[in-house]
């Protein structure tokens, strides 16, 4: 079998494959159209989210047994037809959840203690201890919208805390000893933190609305390791002005181009220009999953299924 690699990724991916007799080529930088010219010559694609395998893309791969994603979501992929055409689907969400869990955590504990603030005050000769109280984790209700890969993996991390920790999932019986399921009625009732662990879908398409948010019974922090499209920024805005929302740690951003490798191109939207301005906002460049283990295991778990596959 024949397998193009769209992106790179960690070495042992193309290393084993290999070793299990597969035939690896690489191509970082041809453009779309160049890949589709060739694409039916393979039997495999690896790729991170370079760009989008849509149904012109699919019907060109005429020889396309799978398609690899070094990723947790699919949602650069038309999967629909791409199972129609019978394609095997292959994404690596337990190879990076550890770090999203952590990552997350990282995000609550720096909003609740207010550490990026002080840290460039410090940095400016600024010593203001009273204006960097915090408060503490422990006593509070944390709720998990999407109890998958991500969202299990942030109530592992949670359980060294006294904290109630709800989830809600549009699946039913996803709960387990570290979260308690619940409606979304008693979840808007409880919460004091929410954090998104949530593919992006149609449902999940500006799920943080102000809709949403005014629904919510009290004021809450907002986590988003996600993906970007589920927070409508103008809304988030409105709400940290409104103090509904009383702080935003957002690993994932509405304007991230959909390869996540770049921001807008356009002038900055008003919202994020908020963002960037304000002190109860802790911002990173889509890396929750991102971390030097995470790239070995998220590489491992592709092989790892092609492999139990095909071979």
């Amino acid at each position: 079998m024949k397998i193009l690699h769209l992106d790179t990724n960690h070495e042992l991916l193309i290393e084993q494959l290999a070793q299990a007799g597969f035939t690896n080529h690489e191509d970082y930088t041809s453009t779309k159209p160049e890949i589709e010219a060739k694409i039916g010559e393979y039997d495999g694609i690896v790729l991170r989210s370079r760009f989008t395998i849509d149904k012109q893309f699919l019907d060109a791969a005429t020889n396309l047994k799978f398609i690899g994603r070094v990723g947790a979501g699919l949602e650069n992929i038309d999967c629909d037809y791409a199972e129609q055409k019978g394609v095997y689907l292959v994404s690596a969400p337990e190879g990076n959840r550890n770090a999203v869990g952590e990552h997350s955590l990282g995000m609550l504990l720096s909003l609740f203690n207010k550490l990026n603030k002080a840290d460039a005050e410090v940095r400016e000769g600024k010593w203001l201890r009273e204006a960097n109280r915090g408060i503490e984790l422990d006593g509070k209700t944390v709720g998990l919208i999407g109890y998958g890969n991500m969202g299990k993996a942030f109530a592992k991390k949670l359980r060294g805390f006294d904290v109630e920790v709800l989830c809600y999932d549009i699946k039913a019986n996803v709960g387990d000893a570290n979260a308690k399921q619940v409606t979304l009625a008693e979840f808007q009732e409880k919460v004091d933190v929410i954090s998104l662990h949530t593919p992006q879908t149609p449902l999940t398409v500006n799920m943080i609305n102000a809709e949403f948010i005014n629904a919510v019974k009290k004021p809450f922090w907002l986590i988003n390791t996600a993906r970007g499209k589920s927070v409508v920024t103008t809304d988030l805005m409105n709400a940290l002005k409104s103090k509904k929302v009383l702080g935003a740690g957002l690993d994932v951003l509405e304007y991230e181009k959909a390869s996540f490798e770049n921001l807008f191109t356009s002038s900055m939207p008003e919202a994020f220009q908020y963002l960037i301005d304000s002190e109860n906002v802790l911002l990173t460049p889509h890396v929750a999953g991102w971390t030097i283990e995470s790239k070995e295991k998220l590489a491992q778990t592709i092989v790892d299924k092609v492999l139990a596959k095909f071979c």
